[in-house]
């Protein structure tokens, strides 16, 4: 997992609101959308912070669907 997506997780106040597998889920977007390794990215100034944020929510937001689908079959 990046130290970069952690660290900047921390920064924004979102840590707390990820699981170890969304933070593996955000380095995957962030290096699918810039073709780069996720901390490069990041340290280049590939991806911006409010690109970064709409990737956390966007994935917390699938998580969420996710369980909800899970909830109802069972």
């Amino acid at each position: 997992m990046s130290i970069r997506v952690r660290e900047w997780l921390k920064l924004m106040g979102l840590f707390h609101l990820t699981a170890h597998e969304d933070r593996v889920e955000i380095d995957r977007e962030i290096e699918r959308r810039t073709g780069v390794y996720c901390d490069d990215a990041i340290d280049s100034g590939l991806i911006s912070k409010h690109e970064f944020e709409e990737i956390v929510y966007a994935i917390l937001k699938r998580r969420k669907k996710k369980i909800e689908e899970t909830s109802m079959i069972v």
